[in-house]
């Protein structure tokens, strides 16, 4: 099945277990006919159990199948890869531009999905090398999958997200992120969504809208700013780098972008990654967590935002969530916002 989102040729195949696996090109690009998964794959049996924290009320997922992933393969023998002779992969074609497939170790199935995102079938591309036309195709995904995930009945939040970097403890180290489609509310969306509904029965106003204003007016937290979005290292930061991503118009989530959003949030989203990588003129290992509006309770509290976070604190030095943040969730900082953003700043001067 061929279908087309805005900006980009959708095309929908399964792979041999019965998975789904969604090809993403230009809009121009010619017609894909994909190929056959030719693994022979068994279906797949994946067990989860969500139990219920009685002392915080926070849904805890176990997947126990999950060991049993792949771990850190030789380079030849990548699976996010395009499949060429000697390594069948996920992705059957010789060549992709953006594909997303159903993961085959998830989280959590039946009740919600998750999904494997591969930016490029590069292998030794990261998301900071892509060009804006290949990170504005990845957006396009993002925006397909947002919309398609968000309609299912049993799934209450969309999460992108993108982690890099073995000190992150990414398992594979093609260029990829994953969507984890939630049958419930994550504790920290939550807790975000509890703050914002306080903010306004007292403000009258929207706490992202004014958190945003408040940086822009501040102005010694941003780290670049286009037309339609503003970077900025947040006040209270916990992470020793932390920028976070907004734009102009309050969104609930990607889909809900204009094409000109989307294309301005692939220019900066580029620019700050060169950023982070140009601090310590080093691959900053990161993750990248969207924050969209809940799919339905509280939804029109949200505000689509990114936030792009490091746990390296200087050029040999990695923060360990050690006795306070793990045991109390009471975070303590080394390094100051301000003074952050400001070198952030000039690594793009």
């Amino acid at each position: 099945m061929n279908t087309t989102p805005r900006g980009a040729r959708r095309t929908d195949t399964t792979l041999s277990d019965g998975r789904q696996l969604i090809y993403y090109d230009p809009a121009d690009a010619p017609v894909r006919v994909p190929l056959e998964d030719s693994r022979g794959l068994p279906a797949p049996k994946p067990l989860a159990e969500f139990r219920i924290d009685p002392l915080t009320g926070d849904t805890i997922t176990f997947a126990t199948h999950r060991n049993t992933r792949t771990y850190l393969p030789p380079a030849d023998q990548c699976p996010l890869d395009a499949s060429r002779p000697g390594n069948a992969t996920e992705i059957p074609d010789h060549d992709y531009n953006v594909a997303v497939f159903e993961n085959r170790f998830p989280s959590f199935s039946g009740p919600g999905r998750c999904e494997v995102v591969c930016f490029t079938s590069d292998h030794t591309k990261s998301f900071t090398e892509l060009s804006q036309g290949q990170a504005r195709l990845v957006v396009e995904a993002w925006a397909d999958r947002t919309a398609e995930l968000s309609a299912r009945p049993d799934v209450e939040y969309v999460f992108p997200f993108e982690n890099r970097g073995r000190e992150i403890g990414v398992t594979l180290s093609h260029p990829h992120g994953q969507i984890y489609a939630y049958p419930f509310l994550p504790p920290r969306i939550k807790t975000l969504m509890a703050r914002a509904r306080e903010h306004q029965e007292v403000a009258g106003s929207n706490l992202f809208a004014d958190i945003l204003a408040a940086e822009r007016k501040d102005g010694r937290r941003i780290v670049a700013e286009n037309g339609n979005w503003t970077a900025f290292v947040p006040q209270a930061a916990r992470w020793p780098v932390e920028v976070h991503l907004y734009p102009h118009r309050q969104v609930a989530d990607i889909s809900e972008l204009t094409t000109q959003e989307r294309d301005d949030f692939a220019m900066l989203y580029l620019d700050v990654l060169g950023r982070f990588d140009g601090q310590y003129d080093d691959d900053l290992p990161y993750i990248a967590a969207w924050h969209p509006a809940p799919v339905r309770v509280d939804r029109e509290l949200g505000y689509l935002h990114l936030e792009l976070l490091s746990i390296r604190r200087a050029q040999d030095k990695i923060k360990y969530l050690a006795g306070s943040e793990s045991g109390m969730g009471a975070f303590i900082s080394d390094t100051l916002p301000e003074d952050v953003a400001e070198t952030l700043r000039k690594v793009g001067s």
